[in-house]
């Protein structure tokens, strides 16, 4: 393995242009790829590598970029893009297609406010707004945790139990834009954990048609099939931690990330670069002993909720922050976490949206505000820009 001093745009092509050359002795490696900040620098980069069996291919909307995906993938190809904000907006009609065609294609989604008015900072409404497309969705709190996802995804999406795409998520300018020490498997550690892809249902010879009408019956059917394949993706997971772990040496984080919750009473959860500053504040209120704990979520979709109702099952408060809003409701992940602690006193705070700077004196604040309150109120939304 090779440490670098790179940004997870960097570690998110070098981990897909190691898992294409994985695949040299089947199908190949491809994709179609379009710039949108924050991530251009991703597909810059992986443009300038060199492929054994396949080719990138430069389009002219995010929407062709998926499609050029879906036509390399259905025909047995590992395939990769990366969009962001309103370019997934623009491909969220093929987003769908790709999942409903089981196709396990690996994306890399660098979240950003969605607009106009324009803003190019973190905001994870936009891979959230995706949330019911069939994907499995990873949210990542550095830069390592992105290279080994974007590798990890393919282990997982790939596996005939799953047969789905993967959506690699990261916070926008807070890990891609951010150099950090990144250690880089060389191409024989990969080639070992990811197998030749055997897509069973891609297209060979004899005409064929993909996409045609179906009646409900099928329907019903086919999203049964899709469920079921999500609801097998826990245990295929951890079998997948298994194997990198003995290539890699080290082991991807599980789809819920507990950090001093063994006897908490008031937790906050979180997704993404947020869960480190929280992480940060348990550990200052710990030493003035408070029981105060943290979980990140991981995982989002398939949610993992029978793993955070059993680590939430003792708190007596919890705090969601969301770094998004769903407008009408409040907080996206925290509609979902709210069900998870039935015994707890459950408190959605919105913040950061539009790439607010959160800072753990914000956390800090809301923990305490947290601590002293009677009964939930209506989700709050925080201003720290």
């Amino acid at each position: 393995m090779t440490i670098q001093l790179i940004s997870a745009n960097h570690a998110s092509a070098m981990a897909a242009t190691l898992a294409g050359r994985a695949n040299r002795n089947a199908r190949g490696f491809g994709g179609g790829v379009y710039p949108i900040t924050p991530q251009t620098e991703c597909i810059e980069l992986l443009c300038r590598q060199q492929f054994d069996k396949g080719s990138i291919v430069r389009v002219e909307s995010e929407h062709s970029a998926m499609a050029v995906c879906m036509g390399m993938s259905v025909s047995g190809a590992r395939t990769f893009t990366a969009s962001s904000s309103n370019g997934l907006a623009y491909m969220a009609e093929n987003v769908y297609a790709a999942a409903f065609s089981r196709l396990p294609i690996v994306m890399m989604a660098v979240n950003r406010t969605l607009g106009p008015p324009w803003n190019i900072w973190v905001d994870h409404g936009d891979t959230l707004m995706l949330r019911d497309a069939g994907w499995i969705q990873l949210y990542c709190q550095d830069n390592q945790e992105v290279a080994d996802s974007i590798i990890f995804s393919y282990r997982l999406a790939e596996d005939a139990r799953v047969l789905l795409p993967a959506m690699v998520c990261q916070d926008a300018f807070v890990l891609s834009h951010t150099m950090m020490e990144t250690d880089l498997p060389e191409q024989e550690q990969v080639d070992r954990y990811l197998p030749d892809l055997d897509l069973p249902h891609r297209v060979k010879f004899d005409p064929v048609m993909i996409g045609g009408l179906d009646f409900p019956r099928e329907t019903e059917v086919h999203r049964r099939q899709h469920q079921e394949a999500l609801e097998r993706v826990f245990d295929v997971y951890g079998e997948c931690q298994d194997e990198f772990e003995e290539v890699f040496g080290r082991r991807p984080p599980d789809p819920v990330v507990p950090y001093c919750m063994d006897d908490a009473e008031i937790a906050f959860v979180s997704m993404g670069t947020t869960s480190s500053t929280t992480d940060t504040v348990v550990d200052k209120l710990r030493a003035e002993g408070i029981r105060a704990g943290s979980v990140r979520v991981r995982m989002y979709r398939p949610f993992p909720e029978k793993a955070l109702t059993e680590m939430l099952a003792n708190c007596e408060r919890v705090g969601v922050l969301d770094r998004d809003i769903s407008l009408g409701l409040g907080g996206v992940l925290w509609s979902e976490v709210r069900g998870c602690a039935p015994r707890a006193l459950v408190q959605g705070y919105m913040l950061g949206l539009g790439g607010g700077d959160v800072r753990p004196q914000h956390i800090e604040s809301l923990f305490r505000e947290l601590a002293a309150s009677s009964s939930a109120a209506a989700p709050k939304l925080v201003e720290v820009g």
